[in-house]
């Protein structure tokens, strides 16, 4: 669907990136638990899960940021974390959740600054600065600085810096939250051009039509731990019913515990809505039309009704 890519959900030969067994403990609480992935060269890898469920603290031990507790991450050419944390750094980009641009500088010296962190120098960077920026649509604001910047430009800024040393491999910490649905799309297309010019990503959202749309993999991490993998259309064949069928309105609740359950392979009940799993939706469809006053949404099954069965409707504190 979309644009998935061909890509198999089984781990590649000779990954860009791999993270084998990892753990990490904080006191009594495992965050990550036993977690191993691996990333293919040209390949979007998303990872989603609730707030706590161990995606941003396994980013971190990839990027060095966190020592695990058990468990390996290796690179191409035999590169091992962290013995050869430099050199594997070198090859990665970074945008994290929060905004990390220095509010002194203008967006291309931001540019300038973060280059030179990589041991580039101003000859090397100085041609590259006008084409980043372009890359961001930001050509116009080369010499504003990110407090004049709307959020979607700084997250574009935040990419363009991501890329001054033309990484292979991408790692992006929920790129979009507080985007504009604009902001998000375009950030989208940005994404997609890298994936389209062989950039590997590995993606943290907890948008779910983001990760359809970008990812050609999907692992699904809760208590840090893998619980599903796979291509996005895949999983969802693997773990839904084809059709759902929202019922909202006066009396919608009731119907939960009707003969109307009987159309459905499973029914759930979030709020004030309804919602019906079924193998094929056109009997439960006729059936309630006879139910005046309720209001219906007929529509196949997505990644976000995946999200939901694998962990849960109740709302997960930040953690």
């Amino acid at each position: 669907m979309r644009h998935n890519a061909p890509v198999s959900s089984t781990a590649p030969s000779s990954p860009l990136f791999q993270a084998n067994h990892l753990f990490k403990r904080y006191g009594d609480v495992t965050v990550v638990d036993d977690f191993s992935f691996s990333i293919a060269p040209g390949e979007c890898l998303g990872v989603i899960g609730p707030n706590g469920a161990g995606k941003t603290t396994t980013i971190r031990m990839c990027l060095g940021l966190t020592a695990p507790d058990g468990g390996s991450i290796e690179a191409l050419g035999g590169l091992s974390m962290p013995r050869d944390g430099r050199a594997i750094k070198a090859q990665l980009g970074v945008v994290s959740q929060f905004d990390t641009l220095d509010p002194d500088f203008s967006c291309a010296e931001n540019l300038m600054v973060y280059a030179r962190y990589f041991g580039m120098s101003r000859r090397e960077i100085t041609p590259r600065i006008p084409k980043l920026l372009e890359f961001a649509s930001l050509s116009h604001k080369a010499d504003a600085k990110p407090g004049e910047l709307s959020g979607g430009m700084r997250r574009r800024l935040s990419l363009a810096r991501a890329l001054v040393n033309d990484p292979k491999l991408l790692m992006l910490d929920e790129p979009t939250t507080g985007l504009d649905p604009q902001a998000r799309h375009l950030m989208w297309e940005r994404l997609q051009l890298l994936l389209q010019q062989g950039k590997s990503i590995l993606l943290t959202t907890h948008f779910m039509d983001e990760a359809e749309r970008l990812c050609s993999r999907l692992i699904v991490i809760d208590h840090g731990r893998k619980i599903a993998e796979g291509r996005p259309r895949d999983l969802i064949a693997e773990h839904l019913e084809p059709d759902v069928v929202e019922v909202y309105g006066n009396g919608a609740l009731a119907l939960a515990q009707s003969p109307l359950k009987d159309f459905a392979a499973r029914v759930e009940v979030s709020g004030e809505t309804v919602f019906f799993y079924t193998q094929d939706a056109r009997g439960l469809l006729n059936a309630l039309d006879g139910h005046k006053g309720l209001r219906t949404f007929h529509r196949p099954a997505n990644l976000e009704d995946l999200f939901l069965k694998l962990t849960g409707r109740q709302i997960r504190e930040d953690g």
